[in-house]
Protein backbone atom coordinates (compact mmCIF):
# COMPACT_ATOMS: atom_id res chain seq x y z
CA UNK A 1 0.00 0.00 0.00
CA UNK A 2 1.23 3.13 -1.09
CA UNK A 3 0.16 6.64 0.65
CA UNK A 4 -0.16 9.84 -1.34
CA UNK A 5 -1.27 13.34 -1.67
CA UNK A 6 -4.16 11.64 -3.50
CA UNK A 7 -4.77 8.74 -1.05
CA UNK A 8 -8.32 9.07 0.13
CA UNK A 9 -9.29 8.64 3.44
CA UNK A 10 -11.87 6.53 5.81
CA UNK A 11 -11.94 5.75 9.85
CA UNK A 12 -13.84 4.48 11.94
CA UNK A 13 -14.64 5.95 15.05
CA UNK A 14 -14.57 4.51 19.02
CA UNK A 15 -13.20 4.10 22.65
CA UNK A 16 -12.08 1.56 22.66
CA UNK A 17 -10.80 0.90 19.16
CA UNK A 18 -7.23 -0.74 19.71
CA UNK A 19 -9.00 -4.57 19.17
CA UNK A 20 -11.09 -3.77 16.05
CA UNK A 21 -10.56 -5.16 12.71
CA UNK A 22 -11.98 -2.78 10.33
CA UNK A 23 -8.39 -1.72 9.32
CA UNK A 24 -7.53 -4.99 8.41
CA UNK A 25 -10.28 -6.25 6.31
CA UNK A 26 -11.00 -2.67 4.38
CA UNK A 27 -7.35 -2.35 3.71
CA UNK A 28 -7.32 -5.71 2.37
CA UNK A 29 -10.13 -4.94 0.00
CA UNK A 30 -8.47 -1.54 -0.98
CA UNK A 31 -5.58 -3.62 -1.62
CA UNK A 32 -7.03 -6.35 -3.46
CA UNK A 33 -8.71 -3.77 -5.92
CA UNK A 34 -5.72 -1.71 -6.17
CA UNK A 35 -7.47 1.94 -5.12
CA UNK A 36 -5.58 4.24 -3.62
CA UNK A 37 -7.68 4.36 -0.63
CA UNK A 38 -6.48 4.14 3.35
CA UNK A 39 -9.00 2.82 6.51
CA UNK A 40 -7.69 4.17 9.99
CA UNK A 41 -8.83 3.10 13.25
CA UNK A 42 -9.43 6.64 15.73
CA UNK A 43 -9.97 6.33 19.34
CA UNK A 44 -12.27 9.89 19.94
CA UNK A 45 -12.22 10.94 23.66
CA UNK A 46 -14.87 11.30 25.86
CA UNK A 47 -17.14 14.64 24.78
CA UNK A 48 -14.86 14.86 22.01
CA UNK A 49 -17.26 13.40 19.04
CA UNK A 50 -18.46 16.43 17.83
CA UNK A 51 -15.12 17.87 17.11
CA UNK A 52 -14.14 14.19 15.80
CA UNK A 53 -16.97 14.42 12.99
CA UNK A 54 -16.12 18.06 12.59
CA UNK A 55 -12.53 16.67 11.93
CA UNK A 56 -13.84 14.56 9.08
CA UNK A 57 -15.40 16.76 7.29
CA UNK A 58 -12.71 19.18 7.76
CA UNK A 59 -9.86 16.82 6.66
CA UNK A 60 -12.24 14.99 3.36
CA UNK A 61 -12.66 11.43 4.70
CA UNK A 62 -14.91 10.10 2.49
CA UNK A 63 -16.74 8.29 5.01
CA UNK A 64 -16.16 4.98 6.94
CA UNK A 65 -17.55 3.75 10.08
CA UNK A 66 -18.62 4.31 14.52
CA UNK A 67 -18.66 1.79 16.92
CA UNK A 68 -19.53 1.95 21.01
CA UNK A 69 -20.35 4.04 23.06
CA UNK A 70 -20.86 6.54 19.78
CA UNK A 71 -23.64 4.37 17.52
CA UNK A 72 -26.67 6.22 18.91
CA UNK A 73 -24.36 9.95 20.07
CA UNK A 74 -23.04 10.70 16.76
CA UNK A 75 -26.57 11.35 14.98
CA UNK A 76 -27.00 14.89 16.08
CA UNK A 77 -23.77 15.77 13.97
CA UNK A 78 -24.76 14.33 11.11
CA UNK A 79 -26.50 15.65 8.02
CA UNK A 80 -29.14 12.64 7.56
CA UNK A 81 -29.97 9.16 8.67
CA UNK A 82 -31.31 6.17 6.81
CA UNK A 83 -34.54 4.94 7.49
CA UNK A 84 -33.29 2.11 9.28
CA UNK A 85 -30.89 3.77 10.79
CA UNK A 86 -33.90 6.26 12.56
CA UNK A 87 -36.05 3.03 13.52
CA UNK A 88 -32.87 1.81 15.02
CA UNK A 89 -31.65 4.59 16.63
CA UNK A 90 -28.21 4.09 15.67
CA UNK A 91 -25.46 4.58 13.34
CA UNK A 92 -22.16 2.33 12.53
CA UNK A 93 -21.79 4.04 8.45
CA UNK A 94 -20.96 7.21 7.34
CA UNK A 95 -20.77 8.20 4.15
CA UNK A 96 -21.27 11.09 1.88
CA UNK A 97 -24.29 11.57 -0.78
CA UNK A 98 -25.15 14.82 -2.74
CA UNK A 99 -22.24 16.80 -0.37
CA UNK A 100 -24.04 15.54 2.86
CA UNK A 101 -22.16 13.53 5.42
CA UNK A 102 -24.95 10.31 6.26
CA UNK A 103 -25.54 7.92 8.42
CA UNK A 104 -27.03 4.29 8.42
CA UNK A 105 -27.52 1.35 9.89
CA UNK A 106 -25.49 -1.83 8.16
CA UNK A 107 -26.33 -4.45 11.02
CA UNK A 108 -29.71 -5.53 10.15
CA UNK A 109 -29.61 -5.80 6.61
CA UNK A 110 -26.11 -8.21 7.59
CA UNK A 111 -28.01 -10.03 9.68
CA UNK A 112 -31.06 -10.44 7.37
CA UNK A 113 -28.23 -11.45 4.23
CA UNK A 114 -26.65 -13.72 6.39
CA UNK A 115 -29.52 -15.34 7.24
CA UNK A 116 -31.22 -15.42 3.93
CA UNK A 117 -27.80 -17.89 2.86
CA UNK A 118 -29.22 -20.38 5.40
CA UNK A 119 -33.12 -20.59 5.43
CA UNK A 120 -33.76 -18.37 2.09
CA UNK A 121 -37.24 -19.08 2.88
CA UNK A 122 -37.16 -17.46 6.35
CA UNK A 123 -39.33 -14.78 5.51
CA UNK A 124 -42.38 -17.05 5.31
CA UNK A 125 -41.95 -17.80 9.10
CA UNK A 126 -44.50 -17.30 11.33
CA UNK A 127 -42.32 -16.38 14.44
CA UNK A 128 -39.17 -15.48 16.08
CA UNK A 129 -37.62 -15.13 19.69
CA UNK A 130 -34.26 -12.47 20.74
CA UNK A 131 -32.82 -12.96 23.70
CA UNK A 132 -31.23 -9.52 24.85
CA UNK A 133 -32.58 -5.73 23.99
CA UNK A 134 -29.64 -3.99 23.57
CA UNK A 135 -28.51 -2.63 20.04
CA UNK A 136 -27.85 -5.56 18.58
CA UNK A 137 -30.79 -6.77 18.90
CA UNK A 138 -32.75 -3.53 18.27
CA UNK A 139 -31.23 -3.86 14.46
CA UNK A 140 -32.02 -7.29 14.17
CA UNK A 141 -35.68 -7.05 14.76
CA UNK A 142 -36.40 -3.65 13.15
CA UNK A 143 -35.29 -5.33 10.35
CA UNK A 144 -36.43 -8.68 10.44
CA UNK A 145 -39.86 -6.75 11.00
CA UNK A 146 -39.42 -4.89 7.91
CA UNK A 147 -38.69 -8.24 6.21
CA UNK A 148 -42.63 -9.42 7.41
CA UNK A 149 -42.15 -11.36 10.31
CA UNK A 150 -45.29 -10.85 11.96
CA UNK A 151 -44.58 -12.26 15.82
CA UNK A 152 -41.58 -11.69 17.13
CA UNK A 153 -40.94 -12.11 21.10
CA UNK A 154 -38.19 -10.24 23.25
CA UNK A 155 -36.67 -11.71 26.37
CA UNK A 156 -34.31 -9.07 28.64
CA UNK A 157 -33.97 -8.48 31.99
CA UNK A 158 -34.71 -4.92 31.43
CA UNK A 159 -38.17 -3.99 31.42
CA UNK A 160 -37.95 0.16 30.05
CA UNK A 161 -35.30 -1.17 27.31
CA UNK A 162 -37.67 -4.43 26.36
CA UNK A 163 -40.69 -2.45 26.20
CA UNK A 164 -39.36 0.11 24.35
CA UNK A 165 -37.95 -2.16 21.40
CA UNK A 166 -41.69 -4.24 21.67
CA UNK A 167 -43.75 -0.74 21.01
CA UNK A 168 -41.47 -0.13 18.15
CA UNK A 169 -41.74 -2.89 16.81
CA UNK A 170 -45.29 -2.55 17.20
CA UNK A 171 -45.72 0.62 15.43
CA UNK A 172 -43.70 -1.32 12.48
CA UNK A 173 -46.96 -4.09 12.31
CA UNK A 174 -45.59 -6.94 14.31
CA UNK A 175 -47.37 -8.83 16.96
CA UNK A 176 -44.16 -7.91 19.69
CA UNK A 177 -44.44 -9.27 23.43
CA UNK A 178 -41.46 -8.78 25.88
CA UNK A 179 -41.48 -11.78 28.53
CA UNK A 180 -38.60 -11.55 31.17
CA UNK A 181 -36.03 -14.43 32.54
CA UNK A 182 -38.82 -15.67 34.69
CA UNK A 183 -41.85 -15.81 32.64
CA UNK A 184 -43.44 -19.09 33.36
CA UNK A 185 -44.78 -18.77 29.08
CA UNK A 186 -41.23 -18.79 28.20
CA UNK A 187 -41.01 -22.36 27.64
CA UNK A 188 -44.17 -22.48 25.36
CA UNK A 189 -42.68 -19.11 23.33
CA UNK A 190 -39.71 -21.16 23.02
CA UNK A 191 -41.68 -24.05 21.29
CA UNK A 192 -43.66 -22.00 19.16
CA UNK A 193 -40.70 -19.44 17.88
CA UNK A 194 -39.10 -20.60 14.34
CA UNK A 195 -36.08 -18.56 14.67
CA UNK A 196 -34.57 -17.90 18.46
CA UNK A 197 -31.72 -15.70 18.46
CA UNK A 198 -29.29 -14.94 21.01
CA UNK A 199 -28.07 -10.54 21.29
CA UNK A 200 -26.55 -11.21 24.67
CA UNK A 201 -22.75 -11.57 25.64
CA UNK A 202 -23.37 -14.60 27.23
CA UNK A 203 -21.11 -17.09 25.55
CA UNK A 204 -18.37 -14.94 24.51
CA UNK A 205 -15.23 -14.13 26.69
CA UNK A 206 -14.77 -13.78 29.52
CA UNK A 207 -18.37 -15.53 30.01
CA UNK A 208 -17.36 -18.09 27.38
CA UNK A 209 -19.25 -20.79 29.46
CA UNK A 210 -21.90 -18.64 29.94
CA UNK A 211 -25.69 -19.97 27.86
CA UNK A 212 -28.60 -18.12 28.18
CA UNK A 213 -31.16 -19.86 30.30
CA UNK A 214 -33.75 -21.50 27.93
CA UNK A 215 -35.72 -25.05 27.97
CA UNK A 216 -33.97 -26.38 25.39
CA UNK A 217 -36.14 -29.34 26.08
CA UNK A 218 -38.57 -27.87 24.03
CA UNK A 219 -36.39 -27.29 20.69
CA UNK A 220 -36.38 -29.48 17.80
CA UNK A 221 -35.47 -29.50 13.93
CA UNK A 222 -38.21 -27.13 12.94
CA UNK A 223 -36.37 -24.49 14.88
CA UNK A 224 -33.30 -22.43 13.45
CA UNK A 225 -31.09 -20.97 16.41
CA UNK A 226 -28.31 -18.13 16.14
CA UNK A 227 -25.82 -16.71 18.54
CA UNK A 228 -24.81 -13.61 17.24
CA UNK A 229 -21.41 -14.14 19.24
CA UNK A 230 -18.58 -15.11 16.24
CA UNK A 231 -15.62 -15.90 18.52
CA UNK A 232 -16.14 -19.10 19.53
CA UNK A 233 -17.38 -20.19 16.46
CA UNK A 234 -19.98 -22.85 18.57
CA UNK A 235 -21.12 -21.29 21.56
CA UNK A 236 -22.54 -23.23 24.30
CA UNK A 237 -25.89 -21.93 23.15
CA UNK A 238 -25.66 -23.52 19.67
CA UNK A 239 -24.04 -26.64 20.58
CA UNK A 240 -26.85 -27.12 22.96
CA UNK A 241 -29.18 -26.17 20.10
CA UNK A 242 -27.75 -28.44 17.99
CA UNK A 243 -27.76 -31.52 20.21
CA UNK A 244 -31.69 -30.66 19.75
CA UNK A 245 -31.06 -30.88 16.36
CA UNK A 246 -31.51 -27.59 15.18
CA UNK A 247 -30.17 -25.66 12.03
CA UNK A 248 -27.26 -23.15 13.76
CA UNK A 249 -25.88 -20.18 12.43
CA UNK A 250 -23.17 -17.86 14.66
CA UNK A 251 -22.14 -14.24 13.91
CA UNK A 252 -19.71 -14.58 11.76
CA UNK A 253 -21.97 -14.15 8.75
CA UNK A 254 -23.39 -11.16 10.00
CA UNK A 255 -20.12 -9.93 10.66
CA UNK A 256 -19.18 -9.80 7.12
CA UNK A 257 -21.92 -9.11 5.42
CA UNK A 258 -22.61 -5.81 7.60
CA UNK A 259 -18.92 -5.07 6.53
CA UNK A 260 -19.83 -6.09 3.11
CA UNK A 261 -22.60 -3.35 2.98
CA UNK A 262 -21.14 -0.50 5.32
CA UNK A 263 -17.58 -0.48 2.53
CA UNK A 264 -20.41 -0.36 -0.53
CA UNK A 265 -21.95 2.46 0.99
CA UNK A 266 -18.67 5.13 1.75
CA UNK A 267 -16.70 3.46 -1.12
CA UNK A 268 -18.94 3.46 -4.14
CA UNK A 269 -16.93 -0.04 -4.99
CA UNK A 270 -18.59 -3.57 -5.17
CA UNK A 271 -17.06 -5.37 -1.82
CA UNK A 272 -14.47 -8.13 -2.49
CA UNK A 273 -16.43 -10.24 -0.44
CA UNK A 274 -14.14 -13.54 -0.48
CA UNK A 275 -11.46 -11.38 0.03
CA UNK A 276 -13.05 -9.68 3.34
CA UNK A 277 -13.83 -13.26 4.76
CA UNK A 278 -10.26 -14.61 3.88
CA UNK A 279 -8.81 -11.74 6.25
CA UNK A 280 -11.61 -11.86 9.08
CA UNK A 281 -10.78 -15.99 9.21
CA UNK A 282 -6.99 -15.23 9.56
CA UNK A 283 -7.80 -12.33 12.11
CA UNK A 284 -10.36 -14.89 14.00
Amino acid sequence: MKINGSTNLYAILGDPIAHTLSPAIYNAAFEYLGVNSVYLACRVASGKLAEAVAGLRALGFRGGNVTIPFKEQVIPFLDGVSEGAGLIGAVNTLYWRDGRLWGDNTDGPGFIRALEQLEPRFREYASAMLLGAGGSARAVAVYLALAGLKKIAVVNRTPARGLDLVRLLAEMGAQAKWLDWEDPSLGEEVADSRIIINTTPLGMPPQAAGCPAIDFSRLGREHLVVDLIYKPAETVFLKRAAERGCRTMNGLGMLLEQGVLSFELWSGLEAPAAVMKRELERWL
